[in-house]
């Protein structure tokens, strides 16, 4: 085996770490690959001789890309003004493939996600790097060309508006069945046009976010009443529905004629739906992996 072989030999056995940092940090699976793909590069370039932790020298290179990214994103930007839902990992309902859970490192439902848009790029990347992948706050204030001290403060604000959001305290993340059963009985009371019954499946403080894309009706919508009026509104006959996971959690595609039209993730706490994220924008539907379902 040659030399380079053997280099990518080693890379890959990092290469599903890389992949779930970098997902973390971007919310896109296009761009985390992307991030990856330039980490192999700069990798095959080096002299790695004097490496002694080649997997924490490979996710510092990985998060450096990954607030460039950042960075360039904010200064240009790009994100539309309406709500952005972040790329969802979307599952059989059985459970995730290998590859799938080394992407998300932990069952935290995509509101996780949509949260960590919100943060500084630097408050982003102290929080993923340590609060996931334990990364010593020496080496995350190396990359941010800061103390330690001060990426230990950028990780504890990050923290600090994650726990505001409520997105993970007292949500039963760990009880698909009880998830199931609250976004079954939304579903089954929207198909009734059981307004009453679709209340009474969501917490009085239910926030939706909808992603349609560019030159779609996007939307941030919260209170139960409003809430159920938007699913009654825009229920549809010929819409099936079917159960997945979204990023660990119960989820829902929902497809006409085949076609995938929206990918929803749900968020449970004492078995009410608090949180709904759904991305409808197709261009982005239709670079995703998702499950086969029948026309």
């Amino acid at each position: 085996m040659d030399e380079q072989a053997r280099r990518a030999e080693r890379f890959e056995e990092h290469r599903p770490r890389l992949r779930g940092v970098a997902y973390r940090m971007l919310g896109s699976l296009h761009e985390a690959d992307d991030a990856v793909q330039e980490a192999w590069l700069r990798f095959s370039r080096t002299d790695t001789g004097g490496i002694e932790n080649l997997g924490g020298w490979l996710t510092t290179v990985t998060g450096r890309l990954c607030l460039d990214m950042l960075r360039s994103r904010s200064s240009r930007s790009e994100e539309p003004l309406e709500w952005h839902v972040p790329d969802p990992v979307v599952s059989p309902a059985d459970g995730a493939d290998p590859e799938q859970e080394a992407l998300l490192a932990e069952s935290v439902g995509l509101a996780l996600y949509v949260v960590l848009e919100t943060l500084a790029p630097a408050e982003r990347l102290a929080f993923v790097l340590h609060d996931t992948f334990a990364v010593p706050f020496e080496e995350i204030g190396a990359i941010l060309g800061r103390s330690p001290n001060a990426a230990k403060q950028l990780a504890s604000r990050a923290r600090r508006r994650v726990r505001a959001a409520e997105t993970t305290p007292d949500a039963d993340l760990a009880d698909l069945a009880g998830q199931r059963a609250a976004v079954d009985a939304f579903f089954a009371a929207a198909r009734r046009g059981d307004l009453v019954a679709l209340v009474a499946a969501l917490d009085p403080d239910v926030t939706l976010r909808a992603d349609a894309g560019a030159g779609g009706l996007s939307a941030l919508v919260g209170g139960a009443a409003q809430v159920a009026g938007r699913a009654m509104m825009f229920a549809r006959p010929e819409a099936r529905v079917h159960p997945v996971l979204v990023n660990g959690a119960a989820g829902v595609v929902v497809t006409v004629d085949g076609r995938p039209v929206s990918v929803m993730a749900f968020t449970v706490a004492g078995g009410r739906i608090t949180a709904i994220d759904a991305l409808g924008d197709p261009a982005r539907l239709a670079s995703l992996r998702l499950p086969h379902f029948p026309s």
